[in-house]
């Protein structure tokens, strides 16, 4: 068997768990279900194009690739500014509509998301059109790297640099006083503000994060593949497939979850055809979640 599907899950999973990582924090401590996450992947690869054009503008347009790669320091610089900017997107979210909703019932909660994740999505075709757009048309050999896989030097420095953001995210979360304030939270909100904690400002470092995580998987979809406003709603269901599948609350097991839905998708593509990648996905979930309804890693931080 050819095992070039491998690395192609290990791309897809490594988008979606990001992504998933997001959508579990934000599950944890928010207690419900953000519909509009997936605007913010569209909107953080939206935002990284425009400040990459911007800066190679300022620049002179005389910006090369740093070889092997097919990108220059740009966009490695509007990476960093369209992070901290879908953070902000998100915080802005929460303050104009989310906030106002915190004591509401949950269904209503989501139920907004949903809209703000219409008009996220309307507005981002309004503004940059739908026609796909690419970061790089620079074209990469890919790499032999032994028993018939291949992959390119973008792909091998993406699943490198999302090894290091989720060690960073769970360090974050185990080894400091804010990570140990938002599992607080995450267990308690009410008995967490009495021992003194900030629940609102763990609330906006929460969504700082997850808009940073879905902006930096929305950088790795437009340079993998490309970019356009519905990216964000393509992945929004293995989003969840992948936190519900590591378990709620879980960063490790988002991760888990989204390479388990990513090497799916890609077996399914290569054994039975790419109209069953979705189906494959969902019945492995549904598998899972009869043996383990928890999630592979439910109830850990």
């Amino acid at each position: 068997m050819n095992l070039q599907f491998v690395v192609d899950g290990l791309l897809t999973g490594s988008i979606i768990g990001l992504g998933a990582i997001g959508v579990t924090l934000t599950y944890s401590i928010l207690r419900f279900s953000n519909f509009a996450h997936g605007e913010f992947i569209a909107w953080g690869a939206y935002a990284a194009l425009a400040a990459s054009t911007l800066l190679g503008w300022m620049a002179g347009g005389n910006v090369s690739a740093i070889a092997p790669f097919s990108f220059g320091w740009t966009l490695i610089a509007a990476t960093v500014i369209a992070v901290l900017l879908t953070g902000l997107l998100a915080l802005a979210l929460d303050y104009v509509l989310f906030r106002r909703l915190r004591r509401a019932n949950t269904i209503t909660a989501v139920m907004a998301s949903f809209g703000a994740s219409m008009a996220l999505r309307s507005l981002l075709e309004f503004i940059f059109t739908s026609s796909p757009t690419y970061f790089s048309k620079k074209l990469q050999i890919a790499q032999k790297l032994g028993l018939g896989v291949r992959a390119t030097p973008d792909q091998m420095i993406l699943i490198v640099m999302t090894g290091i953001l989720v060690l960073s995210i769970h360090l974050l979360l185990t080894r400091t006083q804010t990570g140990r304030s938002m599992r607080a939270v995450s267990e308690n909100p009410d008995l967490a503000r009495v021992a003194g904690i900030d629940v609102g400002r763990i609330v906006n470092i929460t969504w700082m994060i997850g808009g940073g995580l879905a902006c930096f998987a929305g950088v790795m979809v437009g340079l993998l593949v490309q970019i356009r406003p519905y990216m964000g709603f393509d992945l929004l269901l293995p989003l969840f497939a992948a936190a519900i599948l590591g378990g709620i609350g879980s960063i490790p097991g988002a991760l888990i979850g989204g390479l388990i839905v990513g090497l799916a998708e890609a077996f399914a593509v290569q054994t039975v055809g790419a109209e069953w990648r979705a189906a494959v996905a969902f019945v492995l979930l549904i598998a899972v979640l009869l043996v383990r309804p928890a999630g592979i890693m439910g109830g850990k931080a």
